[in-house]
């Protein structure tokens, strides 16, 4: 046997969770609101990108944005049933999606192509639509062979009464790097899209091109709005601007044992411990979006200080070298959070990952118990239904 000790204790007060701080959203949205020429569209898809849609979108409402954003109509009709009756725009559906519940309840769509135009059209009522460009990613939006032929039908649509174009829309692929001459393109390409639409007839009150990036970094793609989501929680792609991370993830140490140097660690004993050290278990893994690949290179905090993941990251394990001091099992280990008290972040869990911090944080598995931390004002809020 390698192991000379080995103390566990049942974790009964202390399980793995997550905790949101919406007083760091509501700092962050004022920020965003103070730097955007325009209104502010908080992007509340992928549950609030991890942190939870209905308190993110609470509290950016609270704190400078106008209305919100998500990618499917069925994030949209989540938020309309939470009781949100600010407007809504949803800009990734399929030709088939459920339109007519879509002017039913309220929510305005983004349309990146005729066949798009033509089932919008079709529903009953008649739907508020974003006319979505592609600005240069390949991806969402109608291609600029295609869209002086989309404005047109769409000015027709509008005419016949089946629509109400309000938006045109596009999004930059680099705006991370503001130094990138495909930024350019991309606002050139944007801003041909308007004077198309409006050779065309159409008069869309919005205009909507930037994210959270370039909300922070170029204010000619600000226009009349700006999207933001990964800015609420704390996380700037452009690194240009000191946000503040929403996110803490908290583990109890389940067990602590005392090994031998050249202890094997893990599966395929990935790892042998090069002195006499305590090992700690913690009750987390890739199952609860613990990406593996940072097997090795990440740390966690405990007692105040650094200590390595050692071994591969398991679905529901994480093993850490916790020195000489060791530490007792219960005690509660930071895998990441803001980042003031020297834990790591969310930002540093993405490059031991080679991958970015929203990756990460909408990771975090469902059965991490979630914590809401919330000002004395957005409790109020919530409890008197103001949204």
């Amino acid at each position: 046997m390698t192991g000379l000790a080995v103390a566990t204790r049942p974790a009964t007060t202390s399980t793995p969770r997550l905790t949101v701080d919406l007083g760091a959203v509501a700092r962050n949205t004022r920020a965003l609101a103070d730097r955007a020429s325009g209104e502010l569209m908080a992007v509340v898809k992928a549950d609030g990108f991890g942190h939870g849609a209905a308190d993110v979108a609470r509290t950016a409402l609270a704190h400078g944005a106008t209305r919100l954003g998500v990618t499917s109509l069925a994030e949209a009709f989540a938020l309309r049933d939470a009781g949100f009756v600010v407007p809504i725009l949803s800009w990734l559906n399929p030709v088939d999606a459920d339109f007519p519940a879509a002017a039913v309840r309220d929510v305005e769509v983004a349309v990146p192509s005729l066949a798009h135009l033509a089932a919008v059209a079709a529903a009953p009522g008649k739907l508020r639509i974003h006319l979505h460009v592609d600005a240069g990613m390949a991806r969402d939006g109608a291609e600029p062979t295609e869209w002086t032929a989309l404005c047109r039908a769409a000015r027709r649509a509008e005419q016949r009464s089946d629509v109400a174009v309000v938006g045109v829309m596009g999004h930059l692929g680099c705006a991370d790097d503001p130094a990138d001459a495909c930024n350019a393109r991309g606002r050139t390409r944007f801003a041909w899209a308007v004077e198309v639409a409006r050779a065309a007839g159409l008069r869309p009150r919005e205009r909507h091109l930037a994210a959270t990036a370039a909300t922070l970094t170029d204010p000619r793609t600000h226009h009349t709005m700006s999207r933001v989501g990964a800015g609420l929680v704390g996380i700037d792609p452009s690194g240009t601007t000191a946000l503040e991370p929403a996110m803490t993830l908290t583990a109890p140490l389940v067990q602590v044992r005392r090994v031998r140097a050249g202890t094997p660690v893990g599966y395929g004993h990935a790892h042998r411990t090069s002195r006499a050290t305590h090992l700690g278990l913690l009750p987390l893994g890739y199952a609860d979006g613990l990406p593996r690949v940072a097997s090795e290179r990440a740390e966690v905090l405990v007692r105040g200080v650094r200590r390595p993941v050692v071994g591969r990251i398991s679905m529901d394990q994480v093993v850490v070298d916790l020195g000489a001091e060791g530490a007792q099992a219960g005690e509660i280990a930071t895998v990441f959070g803001p980042g003031p008290d020297g834990a790591p972040t969310a930002a540093e869990w993405a490059a031991w990952a080679g991958t970015i911090e929203h990756e990460v944080v909408t990771g975090i598995g469902a059965r991490v118990p979630r914590v809401v931390r919330a000002a004395a004002h957005l409790r109020a809020l919530a409890s008197e239904g103001r949204r």
